[in-house]
């Protein structure tokens, strides 16, 4: 049986230090360095256990990759800043460990440099997690220094040592006080989750030690509370206890996967996640999952089909030939397999709702370098985000272009660097158009007579025509109130689509919307009109009498949903007024405690500046999601810009 601890958490916190200082706890190589923004595994063992940890890219841009790893961890390891102020930072974190339902144990890493007390950094992390977080050490000071800490279950204390196993130590005198009331804090809380613990409170009794661990063990798989421990993965101080807690605590992956039953609904029995792709020049797709049974080897049926060939996770040594219970691998040859999923040995079932992070906000137009390279272009990208749940592509309606959306500026510089070493496609990146439109402002009456002789049987037809502007977001309209039959009947269909056939360009060369057009009289010619002169007669009369309107110009509105803590969100308002944006209230999010959902009404053309400025205000935690609400009319001079630079564009 192999664990796996995924290891996640805000830039700056130590992530990646901290796995390889766990890595080399008894004399192991040094772990291959990250690479990039991708997650790193990282295979080792301790005291006879095998272990994997996924090392996650600390950027919120990249929270998707958490997400992915707690699909297939048996417990996450977040590792937090020793600051109060900056909890926030952890928030999103926070959200989804809750979200998942996977057990978590904080880490306060860093404590060498702790810049307040640890019970308030705890406190400032509760702000944000629906999970009590019980403490389970207290740091031991000199001065302002934390130079070691007290385990408050077995009450022993040790004092930190460079690089070395923390030396034990008596607890000091001026401590036991503040131990013993941060230990009666933990048994209380731990005894919500145990009969015989409340009893022995209630009886004035000292729990025994082992029993006491056996509950944090029992209340972690059962994912009832978060345990804090504290430590400097820098400095190997606390590594060794921390060790020792996922050891006997971190539950097995037969606790992973009747959670993943459960969460899918699976009635086959589950064999393996799929949760991480990568693609490899001159290897190509390697899908990473995870063994949650016996008899998973080349050549078995996985997922509905064959499954190909293994290499190592971790990029080293040799691919195993065949998967123990909770061992992962990256798979080969089995590009059937989906990212993201619960695979059976004939099915793939959805991993569940909360494995889907916040949409991508950050939209841009990507093409090739080399026009020859568009098609293969679209097919890349299509395939890239098929495994990556923040990345989506679609078309641009108004360019035909390939317009892509991810997290943010950084997430998009890392796609384009795949496209050109994996898949040798060189790309650029253009902003969005807006996608501006026109309508008109009062009404127009118009008389159009289309007439042409080509020698033989000519084209011919009349119309009269009121145009109206509808009301906003009513569309195109048409009626007809033609009597005594000056317009035959058969020829009114033609005569609507000319009218559609107009909208498309208007007077300021935008798309024409919320129009009403009557077709009120006309005349016809018995040998020479025909359903085609009486659409160009209708669009010729159209696009004349759009011009008499009074065209104005109109911009899209959406209405965005901002995710944010709740410290932060008296800082949209203004925010959203610069961007000439309408408040429309917040509410407490439900589903994470510490989170509000602010409402707000915004032009599209402000989308992309507003990307940076949520990012400033709220620390890069906040996230938003943006939906087309209606169009508003725009004028003046900066009408008249967007026209031009449409126009130039």
């Amino acid at each position: 049986m192999q664990r796996c601890i995924a290891v996640i958490g805000a830039p700056g916190t130590g992530k990646s230090t901290l796995v390889d200082r766990l890595a080399q706890l008894e004399g192991g190589q040094p772990p291959a360095a990250p690479q990039g923004h991708e997650p790193r595994i990282v295979e080792f063992s301790y005291l006879g256990d095998s272990w994997t940890a996924i090392d996650c890219p600390g950027s919120i841009e990249f929270l998707q990759d958490s997400l992915d790893a707690l699909l297939v961890a048996d417990v996450a390891l977040l590792c937090v800043p020793p600051d109060p102020e900056a909890a926030v930072l952890s928030a999103p974190w926070l959200r989804a460990v809750e979200a998942a339902g996977t057990p978590s144990i904080i880490f306060i890493n860093q404590i060498d440099a702790a810049r307040g007390r640890v019970r308030d950094i705890v406190a400032a992390l509760q702000d944000y997690a629906g999970h009590s977080i019980v403490l389970r050490q207290v740091p031991i000071r000199d001065g302002d220094r934390v130079v070691g800490a007290v385990d408050l279950i077995s009450e022993r204390a040790w004092r930190y040592r460079e690089g070395e196993p923390s030396a034990l130590i008596a607890i000091p005198e001026d401590l036991r006080e503040r131990e013993h009331e941060a230990r009666e804090a933990l048994l209380e809380s731990l005894s919500d989750f145990d009969d015989w613990l409340m009893e022995e409170i209630i009886e004035d009794h000292e729990p025994p030690v082992g029993p006491v661990y056996s509950i944090c063990a029992r209340v972690l798989a059962e994912n009832r509370v978060i345990p804090a421990l504290i430590g400097a993965g820098g400095h190997m101080n606390g590594v060794v206890r921390l060790m020792k807690a996922l050891r006997h605590e971190a539950p097995g992956p037969e606790v992973l996967r009747a959670r993943l039953a459960a969460a899918t609904g699976a009635e086959a029995p589950i064999l393996a996640a799929a949760f991480h792709a990568a693609h490899r020049r001159h290897v190509g797709r390697i899908v990473h999952l995870r063994a949650l049974a016996d008899g998973l080897k080349p050549g078995a049926r996985l997922g509905g089909d064959t499954l190909g060939s293994f290499v190592p996770a971790s990029g080293r040594g040799q691919a195993p030939a065949e998967l123990a219970p909770g061992q992962l691998a990256g798979a080969v040859k089995s590009d059937h397999l989906a990212t993201g999923h619960v695979l059976t040995a004939d099915g793939q079932l959805p991993g569940p709702a909360w494995l889907t992070g916040p949409t991508g906000q950050h939209a841009r137009l990507i093409r090739p370098v080399h026009d020859k390279d568009e098609v293969k272009l679209s097919s890349i990208l299509a395939r890239i985000a098929a495994d990556n749940r923040a990345i989506s592509v679609g078309q641009d309606p108004e360019t035909g272009a390939l317009r892509v959306s991810c997290p943010g500026p950084l997430h998009m510089r890392v796609l384009r660097e795949q496209l050109s070493e994996v898949f040798g496609l060189e790309t650029e990146e253009l902003p969005v158009p807006p996608t501006l439109r026109e309508a008109i402002t009062r009404p127009v009456e118009v008389h159009y007579r289309h007439r042409k002789q080509t020698g033989g049987a000519g084209q011919f037809a009349d119309v009269k025509l009121t145009l109206a502007p509808n009301p906003r977001g009513a569309g195109f309209t048409f009626a007809e109130t033609v009597k005594g039959g000056a317009v035959p009947r058969n020829y009114i269909p033609a005569v609507e689509q000319g009218a559609r056939d107009a909208c498309a360009r208007g007077p300021l060369g935008f798309p024409v919307v919320d129009l009403a057009v009557t077709l009120t009289d006309g005349q016809h010619h018995s040998v020479d009109s025909s359903d085609m002169a009486f659409r160009i007669a209708a669009r010729a009369g159209v696009q004349q009498g759009l011009e008499q309107g009074a065209p104005v110009l109109l911009q899209p509105i959406h209405q965005v949903r901002f995710r944010i803590p709740s410290a932060f969100t008296g800082a949209l308002v203004p925010i959203v007024s610069a961007l000439k944006g309408q408040v429309l209230g917040y509410d407490r999010d439900e589903t994470a405690r510490g989170w509000d959902i602010f409402r707000a009404l915004l032009p599209a053309s402000a989308l992309d500046e507003l990307t940076g400025q949520l990012r400033s205000a709220t620390q890069g935690v906040g996230s938003f999601e943006a939906e087309f609400d209606h169009y508003q009319e725009i004028y003046g001079k900066e009408a008249e810009k967007m026209v031009a630079d449409a126009r130039a564009g």
